[in-house]
């Protein structure tokens, strides 16, 4: 890896290009169409496509650029963040969605070095608004809003 003088950027260049193969070969299983009429496959294939371009010329232009090392991973935020996802699609259902978007907000918040709990309980309870706006009452989502014993 002597001729990557830029890892960060290397490194991402390659995660798009795996995420563009992915696109593409999961896109296969459905008819791409026209560009009049697309099919259900045209969007993932054209997406695919430029992730694979962008990615190569991110990674082509690490091999050029100088840039600095990549950071040592943190796991304490990727599991604090990943957790709060998951307890939100646990809790959902049960505790209602902007109850639940308060608690993911806080909680993905609380992952951070900077957090400050009164600002990311405000901005949960101005993002559970928007969600239930969004999503309850402009998209119909099934979603309850509060925990059944509120309703």
């Amino acid at each position: 890896m002597a001729a990557v003088r830029h890892p960060k950027d290397f490194w991402s260049g390659v995660i798009f290009i795996a995420i563009g193969l992915f696109a593409i070969i999961h896109g296969t299983k459905y008819t791409i169409g026209t560009a009049a009429r697309m099919g259900p496959g045209y969007f993932p294939r054209i997406l695919g496509i430029l992730l694979i371009v962008l990615g190569a010329i991110l990674a082509l232009r690490a091999l050029r650029l100088k840039g600095p090392p990549l950071p040592h991973w943190k796991w304490r935020p990727t599991v604090v963040v990943l957790g709060s996802v998951v307890l939100f699609g646990a809790i959902v259902q049960s505790v209602g969605i902007a109850l639940s978007t308060v608690i993911l907000i806080v909680g993905s918040s609380a992952a951070s070095s900077e957090f400050r709990p009164r600002e990311s309980l405000i901005a949960g309870v101005l993002l559970a608004a928007l969600a239930v706006g969004v999503f309850v009452i402009g998209l119909k989502l099934q979603l309850p809003i509060w925990p059944a014993f509120l309703s």
